[in-house]
């Protein structure tokens, strides 16, 4: 698919732009990357990665709950998304995989350190496991995608022409259509829309969605979770019972190929966990992190 900005990306990323948003900024081999590191200093270190439309301030709540635990954390925007550069790639597993592991060598932070990931975000944090696995301490996966087969819609996706007309035409209200469905409170889900929208003024946004899309292989992943399973990295598994982006019917399939340690499912919670219910989050991810502060 070729390069495009949509009419309504009017904001494009720059230093003065940049200003504007809280955080710090890298430059990797593939862009610029936005994150931030922060929470207590002597803290173990967690890993949170993004699904595929968030910001890194999606984790705030989270993020919150995890600094009052005495954890420090480092989030950061996916190359695509927030302030991270609209990079002209293949948004495959790799460019994901890729920038984690420069950014963790960049901040010249020493592993291991504990890997959360969410939803598309928990198929670059298995990625990044069995690419680095001396560097994780412990492995959470929240609602993860890669199970089930890729609807007829995703697989008409993957022809640059149909890609590029629905990305221009249809891209905008297929994406907020797509996030109404991520949380089960009303309020919650104005506040994530209107946060995505924000990050999705800047030129190249609908352009890296839609590329991720057709890039990115975000179904039939069991020999991911098979593989994942047998490294022996210790493994949480967290999914919100009326999730219903990746709907809790595959939690025995992730549960026999992951074998996690520990399984908790939040109830009344849709896709989004740490953002629905960070208390919550906070809660497991600390309990769990703690006991494993080196991987055994």
């Amino acid at each position: 698919m070729r390069y495009f900005v949509a009419s309504d990306e009017d904001r494009r990323l720059d230093e003065t732009t940049r200003r504007t948003l809280r955080g710090s900024y890298v430059e990797l081999s593939d862009g610029v990357t936005h994150y931030e590191l922060a929470g207590p200093e002597d803290g173990a270190l967690v890993v949170l990665v993004g699904g595929i439309t968030i910001p890194l301030f999606y984790w705030d709540r989270a993020v919150e709950q995890l600094h009052a635990r005495g954890l420090r954390t480092l989030v950061c925007s996916a190359y695509g998304r927030g302030g991270s550069d609209r990079v002209r790639r293949t948004y495959d597993e790799a460019l994901f995989v890729r920038q984690l592991a420069e950014l963790t060598a960049a901040l010249n932070l020493t592993p291991p350190w504990h890997v959360v990931g969410t939803s598309m975000g928990a198929l670059v944090a298995m990625a990044y496991a069995n690419q680095y696995p001396e560097a994780l301490a412990t492995l959470t996966v929240v609602g993860p995608a890669g199970l089930g087969q890729r609807p007829l819609p995703q697989r008409l996706l993957r022809n640059d022409f149909v890609s590029e007309f629905v990305a221009q035409r249809f891209g905008r209200k297929l994406l907020e259509g797509h996030l109404g469905h991520n949380v089960r409170d009303p309020a919650l889900s104005a506040e994530l829309v209107a946060m995505v929208r924000d990050a999705y003024r800047f030129e190249g946004s609908l352009y890296s969605f839609f590329q991720t899309l057709q890039d990115f292989p975000l179904y039939e992943r069991q020999e991911l979770f098979r593989a994942t399973g047998e490294l022996g990295i210790p493994a949480l598994l967290v999914w919100g019972d009326d999730d219903q982006v990746t709907p809790i019917t595959h939690l025995g399939t992730v549960t026999e190929l992951l074998r996690p340690r520990q399984t908790h499912v939040i109830t009344q919670c849709g896709h989004m966990a740490p953002f629905e219910r960070p208390q919550d989050v906070g809660e497991l991810l600390a309990s769990f992190a703690v006991p494993h502060p080196d991987r055994l």
